[in-house]
Formats: structure tokens, C-alpha cells, sequence
């Protein structure tokens, strides 16, 4: 099968397309319908019928997260949609970085600290406010593990934790980070930054380019940096559960309506992210079109 890629979208304001509003993102998701003959009869997870032959096969089922890149872009892009419609960049969110000050590599000893560190962290707003949070798991080359926690103190206006208090809670190095999202307008793609992708370095140039990989520019806390695009992903192992939340954390709704309805509801803002995937074989062609809007930077314009 043949695959293209492109930067731009053609979509008629009549057209039906997916559409989820999570707080100031909107993503307007559109597919071509196509004429398909499938080939294959699904029996289970593990076979398959091939409908012109009757034979029976087993499907190959990959043996880590880097093989089966397609399950694990998909479990980011759900954790994008969790984040984006849950915390906006409110003076009463936080964004908390937990690390060790040894080389920890025990993924249930991460999970065990971390809901110490919870417990901990509730028991000093016990009457002042409730919590909500999203927490993802980071590896790194050397194997270890640190926390990535959005935070969200649901009935304050505006919140401050110290470093050296969040160090007494956490008990476990001497590096912790806490920082504001006032400033971060796309929190679910400032996070991912960190999550897939691996900053492009004097020490991780030469495997880029041994692997071909592709090397994207972003903004991060308001730098321009370099990363290679994917390059943390063969760190996770298969199976294993990237984040946990709240149970006030609550996925975005996903709606069907017409293109031109989307229009109405972004009103003057544009597409800050647009793609076109396009695959095609003897018999069909399928195109998948995304759009990305940030509300937030329109009001920023126009406040200038």
C-alpha cells in the first residue's frame, strides 16, 4: 500500500466530519469513503480467514511498543485529548516533575511512590480544595523512570508549591520541578515533547542519523528546540499502563456535523495544525485529514 502525506486540507463546508472541542482546542477529524473488498475475516485476536483461499491464518502480533508503533501513537494521542480537555493553563494547575536521585528502574516502586506522594500532597489542601491529576511515566536512555504530573486543585483560583516542598512529599532525590501552565496554550502537545520525542543533542545526532529518523522544530517554555521525532518510544515496554488519572479527569466528546457548523464554532480563528494522509492499492484510496485549532491564540491576537 502506498502512502502520502501532505500540509494541507480541502474540505466543503457541507461535508461531515468528527469534531472534538476540548476546552480552547478544537480538532476536526474528515475521511473519504471508499469502495473496500475486504480480504480477510476476522475469527479472533490471534486469527484470520482468507476469504478467496477459506485458509485459516494467525495474525503476527508485534513483540514491543517500537514494533507496534500504530498502538502506542494511538495511546498518545488519547493522553493528548485526556490533557487538552481537562487542564486549559489556569493559574490553579501545575505542571510537577518527580525523579530519583538513583538510577530507578522498578516500575511498581514508581507506581507505590507516587501514591505516597498523593497522599501526601491531598492531605495539605484536606479542606482547602480536592485534586485532580494526570500521571505519566517517563523513561530514559539510562532506564530509569520519572514522573510527568499534571496537577489541578479544583476549588482554588491560584495555586504555589515549592520546589522544597514538593521535595518533602515526594522523598525520593533532590531534583523535582514544579512549574505553571499559565503560559503553555497546546498542554497536550508541550507534554508530548517530552513523552515521544528525544532532544536532538551532540550525543543523540549521530543515532538520528543513522536511523534516518525525522528531526522536528518546537517551542517549548518558549524556546525554539530540535527533537527526533519518535525516538523515545522503543523505551516503553509492551503492556504497560503510560499514565493514570483522577477520576474527575474526563474524556472529550466526540460529535459528528458538518464542516460548516466547525466554522461557525472557531469563528475567526485558523488551522494551527493541518495534514492530509493519503493510501492508496489497486483498489481503493482512503484519504484521512486532520485540523487543529487554538482558540486561546485568537483571543491573544486580538487582545494585542
Amino acid at each position: 500500500m502506498k502512502k502520502t502525506s501532505g500540509d494541507k486540507v480541502s474540505i466543503a463546508d457541507g461535508q461531515l466530519v468528527k469534531m472534538k472541542q476540548m476546552n480552547h482546542i478544537v480538532e476536526v477529524r474528515h475521511s473519504s469513503k471508499a469502495n473496500y473488498k475486504a480480504h480477510i475475516k476476522k475469527v479472533d485476536k490471534n486469527t484470520y480467514v482468507e476469504i478467496s483461499t477459506g485458509e485459516l491464518k494467525e495474525f503476527t502480533h508485534s513483540e514491543n511498543r517500537k514494533q507496534n508503533y500504530n498502538s502506542l501513537r494511538q495511546t498518545f494521542n488519547r493522553l493528548r485529548d485526556l490533557i487538552n480537555n481537562n487542564f486549559r493553563g489556569s493559574a490553579n494547575e501545575l505542571h510537577i516533575t518527580l525523579t530519583y536521585k538513583e538510577n530507578m528502574t522498578d516500575t511498581k516502586r514508581l507506581y507505590k511512590d507516587f501514591k505516597r506522594f498523593m497522599t501526601r500532597l491531598k492531605r495539605k489542601y484536606q479542606g482547602k480544595s480536592t485534586i485532580d491529576y494526570i500521571n505519566v511515566i517517563e523513561p530514559q536512555g539510562r532506564g530509569a523512570w520519572h514522573c510527568h504530573l499534571l496537577v489541578r486543585f479544583n476549588e482554588l483560583d491560584k495555586v504555589f508549591l515549592s520546589n522544597n516542598s514538593v521535595r518533602e512529599m515526594w522523598e525520593q532525590g533532590k531534583i523535582v520541578s514544579t512549574k505553571s501552565l499559565e503560559n503553555i496554550d497546546n498542554i497536550g502537545a508541550y507534554l508530548s515533547a517530552y513523552l515521544t520525542d528525544v532532544e536532538l543533542t551532540d550525543n543523540t545526532l549521530l543515532k538520528a542519523v543513522e536511523e534516518n529518523r525525522l528531526i522536528e522544530t518546537k517551542i517549548v517554555e518558549g524556546q525554539e528546540k530540535k527533537f527526533i521525532k519518535g525516538g523515545r518510544l522503543h523505551m516503553y515496554p509492551p503492556g504497560m499502563n503510560l499514565y493514570r488519572s483522577s477520576k474527575g479527569i474526563v474524556a472529550p466528546e466526540e460529535k459528528e456535523m458538518s464542516f460548516g457548523r466547525v466554522k461557525k464554532i472557531v469563528g475567526a480563528a485558523t488551522p494551527h495544525y493541518q495534514k492530509s494522509i493519503t493510501l492508496e492499492d489497486d483498489e481503493h484510496t482512503i484519504t484521512h485529514q486532520y485540523l487543529q485549532y487554538n482558540i486561546k491564540r485568537l483571543v491573544k491576537e486580538y487582545g494585542k
